[in-house]
């Protein structure tokens, strides 16, 4: 069979694109100011063609990487783009997540003797505040206006040339303008490391030749996937599974699925999930497919180009409305780092009952997001701290879940202690993994963690979490992962606090949150 391509070519290229989504995350990494993305490495690069179709992506936040398709998109529609252009933009309902990740999006143009648009470049950081009713801007709201600036699809630089009013703007609406500041030229600083280095890929290999084997590289990808889609069995497959809450009213919030898998496609159709609630576990569209993309690219074994052709094969059915499908202007902060999750145990939940020695048992399940501000008694200046607690991965048909560990939609890591208690009033009082809280089976579920914080200084501190009701479940005859849980302890004193809660402490109040282990696989 004739290719069209060079296999050999096409492993080049697909190493090039690939660095050179890791050198743009690298150098975000480097020159940013917060250790939410310095330390965390909360924060995603992506290469695209001319068109806006993804050609590559770092290893980074699957949560990110799978949605700013739509950011480039809504950028590329919004925004003539000229040479030295750089578009910033945070609105979920224009392809983003939630306010807090700021993405940028740069157009890649050939040298004066080809002055083609020939890629664009685009990375995505979750920056610690972005205004809002609660410092980290992760509050229980009600309306998304609640949670922060909302930032359309505008230039930020033009022509090279750095939009002062739009820095200004932005920077006033913020708690820690000088950390935002670093972080957005951070951000600056990779799209132009990855502007560069396309730029010689085009001149070694030739711009023809580098987007040809672009397009090649996502048709490679398609193929992949309908590989895997024709050996899973046949049918039609449907789970459920549900959210603790949504933080407002007390009552579990229903996600459905139903999969059918036929002749090298997936269909998946949510009908049965909940209507979008009142708080903010609504998650937008954009999340919904992120997560339908990172379920799929995952089952293949081979270490296939992360490119829009993983979702050509894959259809996409949603309820306009729902938890899955907000619509404005309903909250949705927490959508993107709990709602997302779920998504994710029910779809794979779908297909366990297609291929069971391919799914693992359900991982914990949740981010459990924790965020703090107030004001430093060391300086007298606003800090805004925000980091997500891992937890224990399911155990599989090959080998026990991981402890301990960012599982599914999240790839950060859990702050070092060094680092945040150089950065913030904080001590950290216990840090160690939850032992027992992984489910039994023939391969145990992994360990959560138990984290405590203890503050400096009065602050506000939101928390937003799951799994607290219901346990990770197990598969092929596994046990449950056990729950998570969240206390306050006061003056030596402790009680519980639900999964989702806002809370005005004391200096000397310590946090505690105890992540839920993962569900075990088979039989113990």
């Amino acid at each position: 069979m004739r290719l069209g391509y060079d296999p050999i070519r096409l492993e080049i290229f697909k190493s090039l694109y690939g660095s050179v989504a890791e050198e743009m995350g690298v150098t975000l990494r480097r020159t940013s100011f917060s250790p939410n993305i310095k330390e965390r490495r909360d924060y995603s690069c992506a290469v695209f063609d001319a068109r806006g179709e993804l050609v590559a992506q770092g290893d980074h936040m699957p949560v990110h990487l799978g949605s700013m398709p739509m950011s480039v998109a809504a950028a590329v529609r919004a925004v003539a783009m000229e040479p030295g252009d750089i578009v910033v933009l945070n609105d979920p309902y224009e392809g983003g997540t939630h306010l807090p990740d700021v993405t940028l999006v740069s157009p890649v143009f050939g040298g004066a003797k080809d002055p083609r648009l020939l890629f664009y470049v685009a990375n995505r950081a979750h920056h610690s505040d972005i205004g809002g009713m609660t410092a980290g801007s992760m509050p229980l709201s009600t309306e998304i206006f609640q949670e922060g600036l909302r930032i359309p699809p505008i230039k930020i630089f033009s022509r090279g040339r750095r939009s002062e009013p739009i820095f200004r703007l932005l920077l006033a609406n913020v708690r820690t303008p000088r950390e935002r500041e670093g972080d957005l030229t951070a951000q600056i600083a990779s799209n132009r490391t990855g502007e560069r280095r396309l730029l010689e890929i085009a001149a070694r290999y030739g711009a023809r030749e580098a987007t040809r084997y672009a397009a090649h590289l996502q048709d490679y990808a398609e193929r992949m996937v309908r590989m895997l889609l024709s050996e899973l069995r046949p049918g039609t497959y449907e789970a459920e599974d549900w959210l603790d809450d949504d933080g407002i009213d007390d009552r579990p919030v229903r996600i459905a699925a139903r999969v059918t898998v036929h002749g090298g496609n997936l269909e998946v159709d949510f009908e049965g999930t909940d209507g979008q609630v009142r708080g903010s576990i609504n998650a937008v569209y954009a999340i919904t497919m992120s997560a339908v993309y990172y379920v799929v690219r995952s089952l293949v074994a081979e270490a296939i180009p992360a490119s829009s052709g993983v979702l050509r094969p894959i259809r996409i059915r949603t309820p306009h409305g729902s938890v899955v499908d907000a619509v404005f202007p309903a909250a949705v902060c927490a959508g993107n780092v709990e709602t997302s999750q779920r998504i994710v145990d029910v779809l794979l939940r779908a297909l366990a009952q297609a291929d069971p020695e391919r799914i693992p048992a359900a991982s914990s399940g949740t981010m459990n997001n924790l965020t703090v501000g107030g004001t430093d008694p060391r300086d007298g200046a606003l800090f805004s701290y925000y980091e997500t607690v891992g937890g224990g991965m399911g155990g599989s048909a090959v080998a026990p879940g991981s402890n301990g560990i960012h599982t599914h939609m999240t790839n950060t890591l859990n702050t070092p202690v060094e680092a945040l208690e150089y950065a913030y009033p904080m001590r950290v009082r216990s840090y160690h993994l939850r032992r027992g809280s992984g489910g039994a089976g023939r391969n145990r579920g992994g360990e959560g963690i138990v984290r405590e914080l203890e503050l400096a200084c009065d602050a506000d501190v939101t928390l937003l979490g799951d799994r607290r009701r219901r346990g990770p479940w197990g598969l092929a005859g596994g046990s449950a992962g056990k729950p998570g849980r969240n206390r306050l302890v006061r003056q030596g004193r402790s009680r519980a606090i639900p999964s989702k809660a806002q809370l005005r402490l004391r200096a000397g109040d310590r946090i505690r949150i105890e992540s839920p282990g993962g569900g075990g696989w088979g039989k113990a």
